[in-house]
């Protein structure tokens, strides 16, 4: 079976490149910005021309999300128009598609776990447009997977991880927002569960294509988030809670964002670790 994995040098794509050493029956191939450019279809077309996969898993985005607010067009380029033309080759490809998207489609007022049947109601360009690209998904492909993921953070890329261990390691003070609630998502786990469906699916175990949502387990703030991973790496930086009105953004974040991840686990029997146990994980890996 062929895999094709886009964002290859990202946090995800490179969390899947170390899993698919345990898929030796699997033939993966990652590309990256050198060998497609997503702002172009013809470069999308022209790379898919003489190949064929079995599944696409489309872990590229924009998703500097703050300077998504200027660079609207390009926002739409990667997260619509290359998801829009990607969707279209799955079709005339026969290619089962597995896209990547955020809990930024929705406005964060819910006050419960929101599921995959909320209505989506993004308020940033980044939102909008990764909105759009589900939304060319499942106009064009009833057999594809979504998965909304949320605060995605890895030992590979840019990631509040390793810019709050940085910090805090040149500070003695560090102040980080604690009226935004969630759920981190450890790339490593996020990589496993994607597998573990892309196997059920060609096994003939499960398969019910549609909207997913995947986390960790347990919910926190962003400033909670990062006094633990301070105090779990050793680090002496005091971490004081700060508002999000304190802490100006060009792009409005979601409040609320704790996704409910009972279908993944009900549907393909995914578990899930709770984040504090996967984020011990990824500082002894940052560490060693």
């Amino acid at each position: 079976m062929k895999i094709l994995v886009t964002g290859g040098n990202g946090q995800l794509g490179s969390e899947l490149k170390v899993l698919s050493a345990l898929y030796k029956n699997y033939d993966f191939t990652f590309i990256d910005v050198e060998e497609v450019d997503l702002t172009k279809e013809d470069s999308i077309r022209a790379y898919f021309a003489d190949k064929q996969f079995n599944f696409l898993i489309h872990c590229a985005a924009y998703t500097a999300v703050d300077k998504a607010e200027e660079d609207t067009a390009l926002a739409y380029a990667i997260n619509a128009g290359a998801v829009k033309t990607l969707a279209e080759i799955c079709v005339e490809k026969k290619i089962r598609m597995i896209h990547i998207s955020t809990d930024y489609v929705f406005d964060g007022e819910a006050n419960q776990p929101i599921n995959e049947l909320a209505k989506p109601n993004p308020v940033s360009v980044y939102g909008k447009s990764k909105l759009d690209g589900e939304n060319h998904v499942l106009s064009l492909l009833s057999n594809a997977y979504i998965i909304r993921t949320a605060w995605v953070y890895s030992t590979f890329g840019k990631n509040f991880v390793k810019s709050i261990r940085n910090l805090a390691s040149q500070r003695e003070t560090l102040g980080v927002v604690s009226d935004q609630i969630g759920t981190p998502t450890y790339a490593y786990d996020l990589a496993s569960a994607i597998l573990q469906i892309v196997a059920a699916v060609h096994e003939g175990r499960a398969d019910e294509p549609g909207i997913y949502h995947f986390t960790n387990e347990g919910v926190t703030s962003w400033y909670d988030f990062a006094y633990f991973l301070v105090q779990e790496s050793k680090l002496n930086c005091k971490v004081q809670p700060i508002s999000t009105a304190q802490y100006k953004t060009a792009a409005v974040r979601p409040k609320f964002s704790l996704l409910d991840k009972s279908k993944i686990k009900a549907t393909f029997a995914v578990q899930i670790p709770h984040w504090s146990e996967s984020l011990r994980i990824c500082i002894e890996k940052l560490t060693n």
